[in-house]
């Protein structure tokens, strides 16, 4: 059997970001609701000329950059944040890259579980061909009311994942558990650009998700829970992750230990929810901040999206791991952000008209530089 998985995992964040503080003195409530309520501290902003194309891109580059486009012949794309009802964002994000034109580009919707379903698509075409490589894509900006009780739990960013057999970075298992239920706990009409919710019901039917999904993957020839170095979990604010850690444990009849999953939460925290790609973010982040060498470890992911699909599976992560992340970069990503007023981030959130063009503002090498006959405008500066 071919072995699969990661050969490189990289994430992008924008420029600017408001810290929860900020929010909080706007509310007028302790700004420990949301530091140790949420666990939360800040929330990325996107400028006005990025997306989640440009976003995507500017994650991806520096895996093109070290491993090269060759057998790269899919671009799958993840998110909840879509730009067009037709035209997938891995086309503009194939020319951007300039991958090869010999390359199928498709998008995937699923709450903030399409990454998932992306990575083990990507997997399987891996096994079936293994000269071949997957680009799969996780980007999306969170963005909800100003004033609503998930205000605090806006964020933006990708994370791209390159997929081949020679999984440098981790071995994505065989086995996963999958669970499905209708239910309207997250949803956002074609009509609304942000999303309607029900958070306390959200919060019970994730948990409720997870165990159906452990119970599936186990009854499948899954691993026992005590096999489990760490755990890494789908985080629309980092409490939920900690949550998610105790509920699974109790599940299992086995002490909590929050050990197991805050390494994982160090980025979230940072860069607030960034839907398909906040278990990933979580991965990164596992593997660039772990003290312990992880080399043979076996981590568990469990990626819940609303309306609901969870699935839970296991990576185990190679040999050497560390010479192939891209972990001072992530860190100068997010020690070189600008901190921005409660007036500027509203500046931020409300849109522009972009028929005007965009202003210039992106810190990376893509931008959206407009619309133009109904047609988004994608620039490459070093073009």
């Amino acid at each position: 059997m071919t072995v699969t998985g990661i050969e490189a995992i990289s994430f992008y964040t924008p420029q600017n970001y408001v810290g929860l503080d900020i929010l909080a003195a706007h509310h007028g409530i302790d700004p420990e609701k949301f530091s140790k309520g949420i666990g939360q501290e800040k929330i990325a902003l996107p400028g006005h000329d990025e997306d989640i194309v440009t976003m995507a891109a500017e994650a991806a580059l520096p895996i093109i950059e070290r491993a090269g486009t060759q057998g790269i012949d899919t671009v799958l794309f993840a998110t909840e944040s879509g730009i067009d009802q037709s035209k997938a964002a891995a086309i503009y994000l194939r020319r951007l890259l300039d991958l090869s034109p010999n390359c199928r580009c498709v998008e995937l919707k699923q709450a903030c579980y399409s990454a998932t379903a992306a990575l083990q698509m990507a997997c399987a075409h891996v096994a079936r061909k293994p000269d071949r490589k997957v680009l799969v894509i996780a980007s999306d900006v969170a963005r909800y009311d100003r004033e609503s009780s998930g205000e605090a739990t806006q964020g933006a960013g990708a994370v791209a994942i390159l997929v081949s057999a020679d999984p440098k970075v981790a071995e994505i298992g065989t086995v996963s558990g999958l669970f499905t239920e209708d239910i309207m706990d997250f949803w956002r009409p074609n009509h609304r650009r942000t999303p309607l919710f029900d958070g306390k019901a959200s919060t019970l039917r994730y948990l409720n998700a997870l165990v159906e999904a452990w119970n599936d993957y186990r009854a499948n020839g899954g691993h026992e829970f005590g096999d489990f170095a760490h755990f890494c979990y789908h985080v629309p604010f980092s409490r939920m992750g900690e949550k998610a850690n105790s509920h699974l444990a109790k599940a299992n009849k086995t002490p909590v230990d929050m050990g197991q999953v805050q390494t994982g939460l160090i980025y979230n925290r940072q860069v607030g929810n960034c839907y398909t790609g906040s278990i990933y973010l979580a991965f990164a982040s596992l593997l660039e901040n772990a003290q312990d060498d992880l080399t043979g470890a076996l981590i568990g992911l469990f990626s819940y999206g609303s309306g609901a699909t969870g699935e839970f599976f296991d990576a185990r992560i190679a040999p050497g791991y560390r010479d192939h992340l891209f972990a001072e970069r992530h860190r100068e990503l997010l020690q070189d952000r600008t901190p921005v007023t409660y007036d500027e981030y509203v500046a931020l959130w409300d849109e522009i008209d972009l028929t005007q063009g965009a202003p210039d503002k992106a810190r990376g090498r893509f931008r959206l530089a407009g619309i133009e006959d109904e047609k988004r405008i994608y620039v490459d500066r070093q073009a």
